[in-house]
């Protein structure tokens, strides 16, 4: 049994948030059914090196083909809407109305599906109907005016955090909706903008500024609330980061770098204090990183009990023994490359543990299957085929 089993999910969504949603729950043994426009494939079969995003965003859904525009299209998405749970979307608001697939239309198909609409900026407001992207909610969130070189420009991350983000959420949002259902309600809208996630993990800003008027400057790998904090170049040409979040593990670092003075100072005795000395405590960690390999850090640190960590390029994620010891990596048999390896589910269950069960499958592989589960005869599939709304 697996814990999301019986949940039937239908995911109409394209890059990144929405279908990153998807492949959560079908990660833990929900039916994710991947529904594609019939000569205009999902945009992730053809994104990065290789269309690889592909395998992974679309593991674990069976795939159809689909044209929502066409009359006979919407038709059977509310035959396959009568037995599903959730349906993502993220197209711009509007236009699940604009193809007659209102909330009201589809409830009264099926009271307990739960719809979730993820878009840049939500459903309603002056930007409601603003193409959105991960890119644009980094920038309006705050992000990208605190992330960089205090001297350098805004810095925006090159990946799609932001979607990252939406999507965790989103799943959250759904399982969120799924159990106030099974508490008695029905199914309900879940309306998420891809800004408003990023926006809360960025943290106490808002209310910061509304109290104290600070506007978070940007400070490169140095932090405001600690230090030393940051990023240091070892001898051997590797880097290591080190973080003194906890007020001991500070005094830790101090002492092992030989700067134990700096301990007794009155402002060592707070984060906040720590980081108006930044650039000195910098110097002293530096240095001393500076004289050693990597390995020697490493080792010296962990004695001390202090934090550090190696920064890894992929290369070495993959090389990991603590990421070897997690399965974080597997490796995934794809019936077309082989072997792949991808990132593994992001957490264990004691009982009803996920698994990846396939990698994103070819355009429209299920679309016989799942309409003859929906009542439909090889017939009837086939002249929808050959009006192009499958």
């Amino acid at each position: 049994m697996k814990a999301l089993e019986g949940i039937r999910v239908l995911d109409l969504a394209t890059l990144f948030a929405g279908p990153m949603a998807a492949m959560m729950l079908g990660d833990f043994g929900a039916e994710v059914i991947k529904v594609e426009h019939p000569a205009k494939p999902d945009s992730s079969r053809g994104h990065g090196p290789g269309g690889l995003w592909w395998k992974m965003l679309g593991r674990n859904k069976r795939t159809i083909t689909l044209d929502l525009s066409l009359p006979e299209g919407q038709d059977l998405l509310l035959t396959l809407a009568r037995d599903a749970d959730v349906i993502i979307e993220n197209f711009r608001p509007g236009t699940l109305e604009r193809w007659n697939l209102s909330y009201d239309r589809l409830r009264e198909t099926n009271p307990r599906l739960v719809l979730a609409r993820v878009t840049g900026f939500g459903q309603f407001g002056p930007y409601a109907r603003r193409p959105g992207f991960g890119t644009l909610a980094e920038a309006m969130s705050g992000f990208a005016a605190m992330t960089g070189e205090p001297d350098g420009p805004p810095t925006l991350p090159p990946f799609g955090l932001a979607d990252g983000i939406c999507a965790l959420a989103t799943a959250y949002a759904v399982m969120t909706a799924l159990h106030a259902r099974e508490s008695g309600g029905s199914g309900q809208v879940v309306d998420m903008s891809i800004i408003e996630p990023i926006l809360t993990v960025l943290g106490a800003q808002p209310t910061i500024y509304d109290r104290l008027g600070i506007v978070p400057p940007r400070t490169g790998n140095r932090s405001v609330n600690n230090a030393p904090r940051n990023t240091y170049r070892c001898a051997d040409g590797s880097w290591v980061a080190v973080s003194t979040s906890a007020q001991n593990i500070a005094e830790r670092v101090m002492r092992l770098v030989g700067r134990p003075e700096y301990i007794a100072e009155p402002w060592f005795a707070t984060g906040a204090g720590r980081a108006e000395h930044a650039a000195e405590l910098d110097e002293a960690v530096a240095a001393w990183v500076g004289a050693r390999t990597r390995g020697e850090v490493l080792a010296a640190f962990e004695e001390a009990q202090a934090a550090v960590a190696p920064v890894y390029d992929v290369r070495d994620v993959l090389a990991d023994p603590q990421i070897a010891a997690l399965d974080a990596v597997t490796t995934v048999e794809d019936p077309e490359l082989g072997p792949l390896r991808m990132q593994n589910v992001m957490f264990r269950l004691s009982d009803t543990p996920g698994e990846i069960r396939w990698t994103g499958r070819a355009h429209g592989a299920d679309t016989i299957g799942v309409l003859t589960e929906a009542g439909l005869s090889p017939a009837e599939i086939e002249a929808l085929r050959d009006k192009g709304v499958v």
